[in-house]
């Protein structure tokens, strides 16, 4: 990598959050993606996959990689214990599409005129499933967005599983009560769309299904984000996904507000 890191790194006593600034440590994040997607998820390696044992795409080349380091394991690629693949439409320009154009027409996404990020492969250690890691890493987008212009997050989130019946509750809900926006709204392509909307208003417990969602998936809720029109089955990654829309104006925990302090940008010039 031969650009400056976007920000400076984040720290919260022995973590901290920063883009990855080295081949090894993207390494790294490849090897953890490939602990929990395919060791702990059972998604389905191809052989190049096994034998490598890493998770890794032609999108890696293009992408930021957000990590999150734990610096009582060391100062190298060993001290990787979460990461977020973030993809910007001048990355995807050089690559020529985005990652989420193989399962959603993003048409509407792309017309939006200012910033845009996509984010991905997000994963953490077993060992680090807990709230402050996960809010580590929101600090770290924040600062991101904040540092990029970035006006609109989109990516694919996912259900455990390809039982639709199983993810019924979760994905009515999500179609009842957080489909994006029209003009924001992603579809599902055709070959692959398969309707969210399943049960019956009032049919089910709504409360109960937004709690079971997973947590990245709530976590975007939090933020104001939205699902796109129709789910997709992802048989190698043994998920059900739903298109995510985010508008970087609605994140406004404090650590957020506090880079908006720090420069006086209130957030509104998107372009860039």
């Amino acid at each position: 990598m031969t650009e400056a890191p976007p920000f400076e790194e984040i720290r919260s006593s022995n973590l901290g959050v920063r883009v990855a600034t080295s081949e090894a440590e993207i390494v790294a994040a490849q090897a953890l993606r490939y602990r929990v997607f395919y060791e702990e998820m059972g998604a389905r390696a191809d052989a190049a996959t096994t034998k490598s044992r890493l998770d890794a795409d032609a999108y890696d080349a293009v992408a930021d990689h957000l990590l999150v380091v734990d610096h009582d394991r060391g100062e190298g690629p060993e001290s990787v214990v979460g990461t977020y693949r973030l993809i910007r439409r001048t990355a995807a320009q050089r690559i020529g599409r985005f990652y989420s154009e193989d399962e959603y027409d993003i048409a509407p996404i792309l017309a939006y005129q200012h910033g845009i990020l996509e984010l991905g492969r997000s994963c953490t250690d077993v060992a680090y499933r807990t709230r402050g890691t996960l809010q580590l890493l929101w600090r770290g987008i924040a600062a991101y967005v904040f540092n990029h212009k970035i006006g609109l997050m989109f990516g694919c989130a996912s259900l455990p599983g390809t039982d639709l019946e199983a993810n019924a509750a979760q994905l009515s809900y999500l179609a009842q009560h957080h489909q994006a926006p029209t003009e924001l709204c992603p579809r599902a392509i055709e070959t692959r769309y398969l309707p969210m909307d399943r049960l019956p208003a009032g049919s089910f417990d709504a409360k109960k299904a937004l709690m079971s969602l997973p947590p990245l998936i709530k976590g975007y809720l939090r933020l104001g984000g939205y699902v796109g029109d129709g789910a997709v089955l992802d048989h190698q990654f043994n998920t059900t996904d739903v298109a995510i829309v985010v508008m970087t104006q609605q994140i406004t925990d404090k650590y957020y507000k506090h880079y908006e302090r720090k420069s006086g940008w209130d957030g509104q010039d998107r372009s860039g």
